[in-house]
């Protein structure tokens, strides 16, 4: 697979399947008929959003605010199939100035390390990545739409914070006792 790029992709979102407790995070882009979709950990999609609105706040003077962010929000769902094409280990979060635009990039394992992976046919591939590329008000919205993704799971527990399963949990705070 190698290197996929999107310049500018027609769509770049954040998205789940499955119940909330059990589910699985997805980063998905397309470009005409062309879609790719990884998957990764939910904190890994928490700390993207995160990431990008820094960086926004920091290197685009403005650009991507919540007007620019508002006119181009993407509230439907992944498009299917959704199969992920590799984990992804590593993310990799750029301002290219002379462009002025976010670049995301995604690998299943980090090319500074050629330990993390053990498996010798793994090894001898280049990693698997996909590069997006992004105007600020684009990547603003991607930030807002992961960051509620990531919120739209288990309410936590009002007293350890903890996820609250629909039966409940054992809590903590409480000595154990199911809340």
């Amino acid at each position: 697979m190698g290197l996929v790029e999107f310049d500018p992709p027609d769509r770049f979102v954040a998205g789940t399947v499955g119940p909330p407790g059990q589910r699985t995070f997805f980063l998905q882009a397309s470009e005409g008929r062309r879609l790719t979709s990884v998957s990764l950990e939910k904190q890994q999609v928490s700390v993207l959003a995160d990431r990008i609105n820094d960086l926004l706040d920091s290197y685009a003077g403005g650009e991507g605010g919540d007007h620019a962010a508002a006119e181009v929000v993407d509230n439907a769902p992944l498009d299917t199939p959704i199969e992920d094409d590799f984990r992804v280990s590593t993310l990799s979060l750029a301002w290219d100035e002379g462009r002025q635009v976010v670049v995301i990039e995604a690998l299943d394992r980090d090319p500074e390390d050629p330990e993390a992976s053990v498996d010798p046919e793994v090894l001898s591939q280049e990693p698997r990545q996909i590069r997006v590329v992004l105007s600020p008000s684009r990547a603003r919205a991607f930030a807002r739409r992961a960051q509620s993704v990531v919120s739209a799971g288990r309410p936590p527990c009002p007293f350890c914070g903890g996820p609250l399963e629909p039966e409940g949990h054992i809590c903590p705070r409480a000595n154990g006792y199911k809340r």
